[in-house]
């Protein structure tokens, strides 16, 4: 970050940030030259700068994305790992670049067996193993585009996801691992097949080493699948224009069938090669690991590491086996540099007393990354004391909408208790108020006032562009609005207070859940809380769930200690008009709370999309709750 910023006439990030925004074409030519991008950029960066609907980036540039993670230094010396695996305890692997390239060549000779044409789908329902990047790559190289759902999804939600996109081939596993139980997925798969006629191969990848007991005429397996192929030595790459589809991604799917949001090429790769090498301070031989399923985006970005020559540290499984151990026994055996997790992780860490720094050699990592939820100033404090003293916090915080971050990390920059450290570079963030105008030190809408390159090339069957704009660009006509309640904080930094969609507004005044989360789980009875606004007497009431610790019960003293300590460290108004205790909250299969959902079932109304949870039958936990009747 440093150097790029010598390089660009800036003497400090406020100032390179400025630059990245006033003259964009320059900077996105940077970063192209930065990441040493393979392809043709073309004498064009930017065309129709003035307007974010309109904005063309690289209109005339020819690349292909897997063609630049795959290249790599193979001589005597160089880093010689490209992929290492753990599915728990149960299997351990890893690849070289000369394997994962030949495993990608001989990929994508057999999805030319297949008929796969630029363009094309391949959809994979698999964990986080080395044959979804290698599928990933195959399909990229090829020009198709590639979408992944996590196989802890039933067999609704993947048609939900895949059914819209109408894949050519489908990858599927026979099962994975968790908690140290085999989970076999093979009877959802011929259910899953029947529903996507457009299927012309389904391969099946054995993730739990037992008999492959699926068969069908259009059945392979992975075996059968490449041995054609095993003289395929090294991939053939397409390269094709900057916008070219690389990735269908779904909307959490909470509130309705999920949005399939197509990604370009180009746009993912220069965005992810400013996010690593500059915020991210990632370099060649580094060891990036972040712990996601192939249902979540940070797995998308984990993949690009291969194109800054970090090798990817891939995990499939719980991350509480051995008493939540595994992941640092993991950290410390393979020396990771850089340690992605989310905020709801780290809490539980905190709350089960777990103390990493006294236990694992961790002397090798230099970046924290946390995203998925806020993470909590408390959170700060555990890490700090408990991990690593030295290693920097880098909360982040952006979404599937954009394939990346808003708001994020800075090596460059302090961390400050609770913070966000900055905007992205390239990245026009402001905090606006009900009336469109910037705030600072005031919680706002987070609001993005130019083109950028990861911007979604658009939503799949939505010709006209309706439901894209809809999503994005009503609230502010021409600026996109993400849809995060924040503010922007005296320091430059960010705090996000939760999304804008569950914001409370008791007596009309806004406050977003975070603000409570905050306090309540400072409480060490408390495992998870969620919150939300019940309608009541023409007003809206705020309601509070706990999820205490194994074997406690919510009394009347342990009540009045979360009213007093949200009371005493927020403001009368954000004290909930009930507390109530269940057993589980819902969430999504990345691990965030739906509030929405919970809202619902509260007020009588269907939630749309339970396949969209990875434990729906915790709905029912708050349904019909007597207590919400006075």
């Amino acid at each position: 970050m440093a150097a790029f910023m010598q390089g660009m006439g800036c003497t400090d990030y406020a100032a390179l940030h400025a630059v990245s925004i006033r003259e964009q074409e320059r900077f996105w030519r940077a970063v192209w030259d930065l990441g040493g991008v393979i392809g043709e950029p073309g004498e064009l960066a930017l065309q129709g700068a003035d307007t974010m609907l309109g904005a063309r980036w690289f209109p005339e540039a020819r690349l292909n994305f897997a063609e630049n993670l795959l290249r790599g230094n193979d001589s005597p010396g160089a880093n010689p790992d490209a992929l290492v695996f753990r599915s728990e305890d149960k299997i351990a692997r890893r690849l070289s670049r000369v394997e994962l390239r030949q495993q990608v060549a001989r990929m994508a000779a057999a999805f030319r067996t297949c008929g796969l044409q630029p363009g094309d789908r391949v959809a994979a329902y698999l964990p986080n193993v080395p044959e979804t990047i290698i599928a990933m790559l195959a399909a990229a190289s090829l020009g198709a585009v590639f979408s992944s759902a996590s196989p802890d999804f039933g067999v609704q939600g993947v048609l939900d996801r895949f059914g819209q996109i109408e894949p050519v081939v489908l990858l599927a596993c026979d099962g994975y691992w968790y908690n140290g139980k085999r989970i076999d997925v093979q009877p959802r798969l011929a259910d899953i097949l029947a529903g996507l006629p457009s299927v012309r191969c389904m391969v099946l990848v054995p993730c739990l080493g037992d008999a492959l007991t699926v068969s069908t005429e259009s059945t392979l397996t992975l075996d059968e699948f490449l041995a054609p192929h095993h003289r395929a030595q090294e991939p053939d790459f397409l390269r094709l224009p900057f916008d070219h589809p690389l990735y269908i991604m779904y909307s959490s799917g909470t509130t309705g069938v999920p949005k399939c949001i197509v990604h370009g090429a180009g746009g993912t790769l220069l965005q992810h090669l400013k996010e690593h090498r500059l915020h991210s301070d990632l370099h060649e031989g580094d060891r990036l690991f972040y712990y996601t399923t192939c249902g979540w985006m940070m797995w998308n970005w984990l993949a690009t590491g291969l194109a800054s020559g970090a090798t990817l540290m891939l995990y499939d499984g719980s991350p509480f086996l051995h008493h939540g151990r595994v992941l640092w026994e993991y950290a410390e055996a393979e020396r990771f540099t850089h340690f992605g997790t989310s905020a709801k992780y780290i809490d539980a860490l905190a709350k089960i007393h777990l103390k990493p720094r006294e236990h694992f050699g961790l002397s090798a990592m230099r970046v924290l990354m946390s995203t998925g939820s806020p993470l909590l100033p408390e959170s700060f404090d555990f890490i700090h004391r408990d991990i690593s003293p030295t290693v920097q916090i880098a909360s982040i915080s952006g979404g599937t909408d954009i394939v990346s971050c808003f708001v994020l990390g800075n090596p460059a920059l302090p961390v400050w208790r609770g913070e966000i450290q900055c905007a992205g570079l390239g990245m026009a963030v402001e905090v606006w108020d009900e009336e469109g105008q910037a705030i600072s030190g005031q919680k706002g809408e987070l609001v993005c006032t130019r083109p950028f390159p990861s911007m979604p090339v658009g939503f799949w069957n939505d010709a006209d562009g309706s439901r894209y704009r809809a999503a994005y660009f009503e609230r502010f006509p021409g600026v996109w609005c993400h849809g995060d309640y924040c503010e922007r904080t005296l320091h430059d930094g960010f705090v996000i207070h939760g999304r804008s969609d569950a914001t409370l507004n008791p007596g009309g005044v806004r406050i977003g859940t975070a603000e409570i989360y905050r306090q309540v789980e400072k409480l060490d009875e408390v495992q998870e809380s969620i919150v939300v606004g019940q309608d009541w007497q023409g007003d809206v009431r705020v309601v509070l769930f706990v999820r205490l610790r194994e074997g406690l019960s919510l009394d009347a003293t342990l009540e009045a200690r979360i009213r007093q300590t949200i009371r005493d460290n927020t403001t009368p108004r954000h004290v909930p008009a009930k507390i109530l205790q269940v057993a589980d909250i819902p969430r999504t299969r990345s691990g965030k709370i739906v509030e929405l959902a919970v809202r619902r079932v509260l007020h009588g109304e269907p939630v749309k999309n339970v396949e969209a949870l990875a434990n729906p039958e915790a709905l029912a936990l708050f349904r019909e709750r007597v207590e919400l009747r006075d």
